[in-house]
């Protein structure tokens, strides 16, 4: 199964959600994004069985409270400035956090700051720590963060010559691995299988994608489940750099 959303459709989804405080602007591209900022007891029974994918706005001054998930979630930082944790999260940053494992605070800056949310399964919901400990399954916590990512402008895509590609994360044993591809423009490359994985997320991060005779701009994503074939990407006519986030195997 392959779930596309270009950003032109995601954005016709845009809306609040109160978050301690603060009203935090999401944009729904896979599945169905939270109604609340956190969990609230017996939401399981909401789970539609789908990835979970979408674009945070965190206004400035605002902070997400360290926290927790029950499912596997890259996040990417696409714009603004902010913090994850001890760390600087300026565009492009990505972490990486498995199930049940603590993250945070995450601070935005005076600008506020954007973000990605991509898990591999619907989540019931945040729950906050410490007063959600009692909560937390021990013994499988895993948490990769990269931070300075570079993205190029148009003119700097349009000089390249060959397909590039840089590790992110390296890939482990159990098929959690995340790079970047950079494309000139009409490139064409395959991707790695998506077989030994839990299922990919490709971001467009700048340019534009090719898909189904669409073009896919910045922050459009497509999640890609295990039965399917390696995708074939490609470039549209300003060139592509695309993040590709690979999930462990469930």
């Amino acid at each position: 199964m392959l779930l596309a959303t270009p950003t032109s459709e995601a954005e016709k989804s845009q809306r609040q959600v109160h978050v301690n405080g603060h009203d935090y602007i999401l944009r729904e591209y896979v599945g169905n994004m939270p109604l609340r900022g956190k969990y609230v007891e017996g939401n399981e029974k909401n789970d539609n069985g789908m990835p979970q994918g979408f674009l945070v706005y965190q206004p400035p001054g605002s902070v997400t409270p360290p926290h927790f998930h029950e499912t596997n979630q890259f996040q990417v930082f696409v714009d603004g400035s902010g913090s994850m944790g001890k760390y600087a999260a300026a565009p492009l940053t990505v972490q990486y956090a498995n199930g049940h494992t603590p993250y945070g605070p995450i601070i935005a800056g005076e600008d506020g700051v954007r973000y990605f949310t991509l898990r591999q399964q619907w989540d019931p919901g945040a729950k906050y720590m410490p007063q959600s400990r009692g909560k937390l399954q021990k013994g499988n916590q895993r948490t990769r963060i990269k931070a300075n990512i570079p993205i190029y402008s148009d003119g700097e895509r349009a000089e390249r010559q060959t397909v590039r590609v840089e590790s992110i994360f390296e890939s482990e044993p159990d098929g959690l691995s995340a790079g970047i591809y950079y494309l000139s423009e009409g490139d064409s490359h395959t991707l790695p299988s998506p077989s030994s994985t839990g299922g990919q997320y490709l971001v467009v991060a700048s340019g534009v994608m090719i898909y189904d005779g669409k073009s896919f701009d910045r922050w459009s994503t497509i999640f890609v489940t295990p039965d399917e074939e390696a995708f074939e990407v490609q470039a549209g006519h300003d060139g592509l750099d695309l993040l590709l986030l690979e999930f462990p195997r469930l």
